[in-house]
């Protein structure tokens, strides 16, 4: 393999017009199957050669430098299938069917009835929040597979001001909460709320007997 020019972390064999549709049509598919963190490293790795600044990238993308320089390397030693690396061993760990209940309830509440002072959820903060309340630990590239199966979506963050009110969310926490823990989880996660990437925000909710 040719060697990555000074200051270049792709070689030239990794750039050719190949290489980008490959790339191009792992993003796709990534996409396609909601596979974000896939779609990430490909989208990251595509955008470096095409001249981006992995400063500009880790900011569009909401991941942090060395995330992105990680997956230039993955890509220079092993191609497109160093994008896709091997799940560890082991399972997950899991929340029963009323702690997902719950969690599902905390999220359209918001952070701030959860003790957090942002005003909207970041997946740092609800791994947080399920390892404060649960003593469940999830790797935060986990969090936003976890928001997919209970109906959530993930969007790019929007800076804007959260409009929560704090009395309301704490009328939710001690009176509305306790009884909706009740109900069966398949109708709790009938809720469909809009989270941000890796940031996790919730925005509306369209589960039935909820205001």
């Amino acid at each position: 393999m040719a060697r990555s020019p000074n200051g270049q972390a792709i070689s030239t064999t990794r750039r050719t017009r190949a290489a980008r549709r490959r790339l191009a049509a792992f993003v796709r598919k990534a996409k396609k199957r909601g596979d974000l963190n896939a779609w990430r490293r490909g989208k990251a790795v595509l955008g470096y050669i095409n001249g981006k600044r992995v400063i500009m990238m880790a900011e569009d993308l909401d991941v942090t430098r060395g995330s992105i320089n990680r997956w230039l390397q993955w890509y220079e030693a092993d191609g497109i299938e160093g994008l896709t690396p091997k799940k560890p061993p082991g399972a997950s760990p899991k929340l029963t069917d009323d702690q997902m209940a719950e969690l599902i309830m905390t999220i359209i509440v918001g952070p701030q009835a959860a003790g957090y002072r942002s005003g909207v959820w970041t997946g740092p903060m609800i791994g947080d929040w399920i390892r404060r309340e649960f003593g469940v630990k999830y790797h935060n590239h986990h969090i936003p597979r976890l928001l997919h199966r209970l109906g959530f979506s993930v969007q790019r963050p929007r800076k804007r001001l959260a409009r929560a009110d704090l009395k309301k969310q704490e009328y939710w926490l001690r009176n509305r909460l306790p009884a909706i823990k009740k109900r069966p989880l398949d109708a709790a996660v009938q809720c469909s709320s809009r989270t941000k990437p890796a940031s996790g925000s919730t925005a509306h909710c369209i589960a039935r007997g909820l205001p």
